[in-house]
This record gives C-alpha cells, sequence and structure tokens, in this order.
C-alpha cells in the first residue's frame, strides 16, 4: 500500500475534492490550516504579511492506483497552473 499525499492552497480545496470523488475515492483525510512556502507558490502563512493557509489531503490506497493519481494531478496542474500545490507518495506499512 502506498499513501497519498496532496497540499493545496485552501481556495482549492471544492476543485481538489471534486476531482477526487469523481474518479471514485471516497475515503481520505483532509486536515486545515496548513502554513507554509513553496517553489512555485507565495508563502501562506496565514498572516497579514503573507496571507492564506493550505491544506492536506490523505488516502491509504494500493500501489496500483498511484499512477492514476499522480496523472489525475498533472493534468490538475496543468489545467490551473497557479495554484501552486504538490502531491506526493511514500510507503504505508501497516493500516490497523
Amino acid at each position: 500500500m502506498k499513501m497519498f499525499y496532496v497540499i493545496y492552497p485552501d481556495y482549492f480545496d471544492e476543485l481538489m475534492t471534486k476531482a477526487i470523488k469523481r474518479a471514485g475515492y471516497k475515503q481520505y483525510t483532509k486536515m486545515h490550516g496548513l502554513t507554509g512556502e513553496g517553489e512555485e507558490s507565495e508563502a501562506k502563512l496565514g498572516t497579514s504579511y503573507s496571507p492564506g493557509r493550505n491544506k492536506t489531503l490523505l488516502m491509504a490506497v494500493d500501489d496500483n492506483e498511484i499512477p492514476r493519481l499522480l496523472e489525475m494531478m498533472r493534468e490538475l496542474r496543468a489545467e490551473h497552473p497557479k495554484a501552486g500545490f504538490r502531491a506526493f507518495t511514500f510507503p504505508l506499512e501497516e493500516c490497523v
């Protein structure tokens, strides 16, 4: 199994959620109110100087689902090049 992890700006939440659900995924976890700075977007630190925050979406999926999810993220990035989000995968050793 793998953990699929995507971090994106708050304002992109509706589009991200719709894309995940449209692809048939129903189980995920979100974390809200995250701050940080990336390569392709302005800092989102939740301050007046650096407004905005990020969210993350995590899903435990079978290894064979990862190419499909990554392709979906590539398509979203192509459609919204300034959204400033990143997708990651990493091994998931156990799930209880």
